[in-house]
């Protein structure tokens, strides 16, 4: 297992910005897939973005795309995502993941989870 712990979250109006980092142990062999979901309130767990260990390959949600931003720093083992221009249907509490990249696109495959960081956008 991997161990994540987010940080970052915190309160925001809409349009602004706010950095999330996931620091992580050494992943497993298995691994090869990062990314954060988010779930709010009385909705479902949604992927949010994911990134590829071994290239730069990523996947957004539409929601998401030209807003937020997926990263990785290896010689730190951190995750970040960058979101900009924040809307209050981001409001949620954000995961970091990590898990098995899915050949057929879309989110990782999940394995770890991380306990959330929670992210509140007012209008």
């Amino acid at each position: 297992q991997v161990q994540l712990v987010e940080s970052g979250g915190g309160s925001v109006q809409a349009g602004g910005s706010l950095r999330l980092a996931c620091v992580h142990t050494a992943l497993t062999y298995s691994y090869n897939c990062m990314g954060w979901f988010r779930q709010s309130l009385g909705k479902e767990r949604e992927g949010v973005a994911s990134i590829y260990t071994s290239s730069t390959l990523t996947y957004y949600h539409d929601s998401v795309k030209g807003r937020f931003t997926i990263s990785r720093d290896n010689a730190k083992n951190t995750l970040y995502l960058q979101m900009n221009s924040l809307k209050p249907e981001d409001t949620a509490m954000y995961y970091c993941v990590a898990g098995t990249w899915n050949a057929g696109g879309g989110m990782c495959i999940t394995g770890s989870w991380g306990q959330g960081t929670q992210v509140t956008v007012s209008s």
